[in-house]
């Protein structure tokens, strides 16, 4: 959050790398993985100025927490082996509940079958790390520090290996119809795969293992909310180990290169 420094994700400010660029900046980094996904979702609505505020809901995949993790979640389903069990019936459910929880809680970091509704330390007004990232470096990218566009939200992990997803709910400056709304999402940038809202397609492709290993941006379940006609919610999925963390880093030498 220095002033020397920039968070890089150039489909969304290139122009702000390029002027650091001229002014000796020498410090650029990639952002946080929720952070960099929600921009590169709603790219055209933040260019076009449209958003008044976000709600997020984010869905977390573990490898957001490092190798080890995944490998803790893979052990701990490993080490379950219901699902090799011949005589698994809804009747003894609730014996297959206790195992799980007998199994499972003493881990230090419980996953499996479990989902986490906490990442990373406190913040101010009882936020978590995480949560508290949204609107700083959404702000910071955008340049917008100054009149800052309020984010806030919830932040879970949950136990798939790869891909975080997040729940937008989004106030806009102005009333605007789902078609055009959806052009203006689409248009931004090459990478955003729009998937129709119905169930069909919603099931079968607005999904962690559909995305996973991909630079592709899911966007999907676009619609007016009830609360009224300038409220609109969507749901996206992208690869966190990709634009993330590691591409806007990786396109940021490639333009270090191309620029001498």
């Amino acid at each position: 959050m220095n002033n020397n420094s920039i968070i890089v994700l150039d489909p969304i400010n290139l122009s702000l790398i390029l002027r650091g660029l001229d002014n000796g900046i020498k410090n650029f980094v990639s952002g946080n993985c929720t952070v960099n996904l929600l921009l590169m979702s709603l790219g055209g609505l933040f260019v076009n100025n449209l958003i008044d505020w976000i709600s997020i809901a984010t869905y977390q995949a573990i490898s957001g927490g490092g190798a080890k993790y995944m490998l803790a979640l893979i052990n701990q389903f490993k080490s379950l082996n219901i699902l090799n069990n011949n005589n698994l019936t809804i009747s003894n459910l609730t014996t297959i509940e206790h195992v799980i929880r007998k199994d499972i809680l003493h881990h230090r970091y419980p996953i499996a079958y479990n989902i986490i509704p906490w990442i990373g330390n406190k913040k101010i007004n009882e936020q978590s790390l995480e949560e508290w990232k949204s609107q700083v470096e959404i702000n910071k990218i955008i340049n917008t520090i100054c009149s800052p566009i309020k984010i806030d939200g919830i932040c879970v992990r949950v136990n798939t290996l790869r891909c975080h997803s997040q729940a937008l709910t989004i106030k806009l400056k102005k009333d605007l119809n789902i078609d055009t709304l959806k052009q203006i999402i689409i248009n931004h940038n090459k990478w955003i795969k729009f998937i129709p809202n119905n169930k069909e397609y919603s099931i079968n492709q607005l999904n962690p293992l559909i995305i996973s290993n991909t630079l592709n941006i899911a966007v999907g379940r676009l619609r007016k909310l009830n609360f009224g006609k300038k409220y609109l919610t969507l749901f996206t999925i992208g690869d966190q180990l990709l634009w993330g963390a590691v591409e806007p880093i990786r396109r940021m030498l490639k333009l270090l290169i191309n620029n001498n």
